[in-house]
This record gives structure tokens, sequence and C-alpha cells, in this order.
């Protein structure tokens, strides 16, 4: 009766940290960022409460990574802040990751301990435990990159008409860029609000244009991206080179659509040979089949 009291407060406490963690209230960052770059003060922001995530489990995992550090040989470069940063990321992910699979692995053991199973499958139950809570971050995370660069790329377009007209009707760059940080949401508005906040600290244009690239990986966008460079450089007017952007852009969605649709008929043989055509089959041949051997059956 104990160890099935104890067993439940530890799934339900997996279950509490795992939904703490990817999920949160996330989609009011974007928001607040906005308005203080717009002039709202934290002070005016401050009296909503922060996610749980941020107010709990980060400051956990951030002990918890720097406790693995402590044992790691591992060094970090200390000179550029960005790396810095980045290298506490991936100390969090992997402290995540290893809680989780501890976690997950003793809660396993901790109830097939209850069942009237061999020692040797409690050890192999636990260590799968221990693996699927060590990969779920990281396969939580790419599927989240995935996620985002499928939204930039589809908001890309759209986002380059409003920077043209924007542009066209008299606002700098910069101004163009922010007027996009107000009228849409979603990740590319987000990434092009720290582009502004970079340029606002005084980093060039050009540097931030190039971060954002580096940080969103994708073909489209880089493309965009050394445009927009390249006619900074050369003095070309920006409301041309975006509008050719994004008919180009638009064009090439077209192609992959069209080359996903041609794709289609050959990725659907392989459910009808499988699948359907055997139903088919058995639907039509069967009651033939059954009066055959009736009739052989009978003689």
């Amino acid at each position: 009766m104990y160890m099935l009291v104890i067993v439940s407060g530890i799934f339900g406490f997996v279950v509490f940290v795992i939904l703490a963690i990817f999920s949160g209230n996330n989609a009011q960052k974007p928001h607040e960022r906005i308005q203080l770059a717009l002039g709202r003060t934290e002070a005016e922001l401050s009296e909503e409460l922060p996610p749980l995530k941020e107010r709990i489990l980060l400051p956990v995992l951030r002990k918890l990574t720097s406790v693995f550090s402590f044992f790691s040989s591992s060094r970090r470069n200390k000179a550029n802040s960005k790396e810095v940063n980045q290298n506490e990321e991936v100390g969090e992910l992997k402290s995540l990751r290893l809680f989780l699979g501890l976690l997950i692995g003793l809660l396993l053991l901790a109830f097939y301990s209850l069942l009237h199973v061999s020692f040797l499958a409690k050890i192999v139950i636990s260590i799968l435990g221990f693996l699927m809570g060590y990969m779920l971050p990281g396969s939580w995370q790419k599927a989240q990159i995935k996620k985002k660069q499928a939204e930039i790329e589809k908001s890309l377009p759209d986002i380059l008409d409003l920077l043209t007209v924007s542009v066209e009707a008299g606002l700098g760059f910069d101004s163009a860029l922010l007027k996009v940080v107000e009228k849409q949401k979603g990740a590319l508005a987000e990434e092009f609000l720290k582009v502004l906040q970079e340029i606002k600290m005084g980093r060039p244009r050009r540097e931030a244009l190039r971060d954002l690239s580096k940080r969103n990986p994708l073909e489209d966008l880089s493309n965009v991206i050394a445009a927009l460079v390249q006619a900074d450089q050369l003095g070309i007017p920006i409301a041309g080179v975006l509008r050719n952007q994004s008919k180009q852009i638009r064009e090439k969605h077209r192609q992959r659509a069209e080359e996903k649709a041609q794709k289609a008929p050959v990725k659907m043989m392989i459910p009808l040979v499988f699948f359907i055509f055997p139903s088919i089959f058995i639907i039509i041949l069967g009651p033939a089949v059954i009066k055959i051997i009736d009739m052989f059956a009978k003689k």
C-alpha cells in the first residue's frame, strides 16, 4: 500500500514537471517585448506573474547545470557573452535530460517492483525509461524548431509585402520593421523584434540581420537577408529588393507545392498495395472462393 502511494506521488510529480516545462504562458512574451519596444515600462507589465517555468523550474535547472558542470571537465569560454548564453542553454537541456531520465527510470522501477517481474526485466525497463526521459526534451526541442521554421517560411512573403508597403509609404527600414512587429504575430515578428533591440543597443544593422539568418538557417530567409545586406552596401532602394524577393519566394512555394503534388501518387502506392488492394480482393473474391470450397467439399 505504501509503495502504491509512493509510485502515485512520483507519477504525479513527473506529470507536473513535464506539463510545466513544455507548456507555460509563452504566448504573452512577444507581446510584452513589443510593448517594451514601444516605450512601455517594465513596471506596467510586471503586474502579471511570469509562468511557472520561469519562476521555479528554470532556477532549479540552472542549479542542476552548475552541479553537473562542476563534475565536468569541460571549460566555458567567458570571452563572448553570446557563447556563454548558448552554453548555459545547452547545460540546462542536458540537466533536464538527466533529470527526466532518472525520474522516469526510478518511476518505472518503483512501479514494476509492485509486480511479480524478474530483476533483469526491472533493470531493462528502468534503462528504457531513462533513455525515453533522456531523449524526450531533445525530440521536443527539434519539433519546436521545425515548427518555428515552417511558420517563418510560411509567413515570410506576407511580412515582406508589409515591409514593402511601409517602405514605399516613406518609412525607414527600421521603422518599417517596427511596424511589422506591431501588426504581425508569430516567430518571424519576434525575430525582427530581436533585430530591432540589437540595433537599438548600437549594433550595426548588417550584423543584426546576419545573426537573424544564422539563428534561422532557412534558404528563403538567408536569400532575403543577403539581398538586404547587399542593397544596404550598394545603396539600392530596399522597396524594389523586398518586392522581388517576395515574388521569388511565392514562386518557390508554388514550385514546392507542385513537386509535392507530383510525389503524392508514388507515396500513395504503398498504402494502396499493402492495405487497400488486399481488402478489395477479399471483398470481391471472398464469396467466390467460399462457393468454390463448398462445391469441392460436396463432391
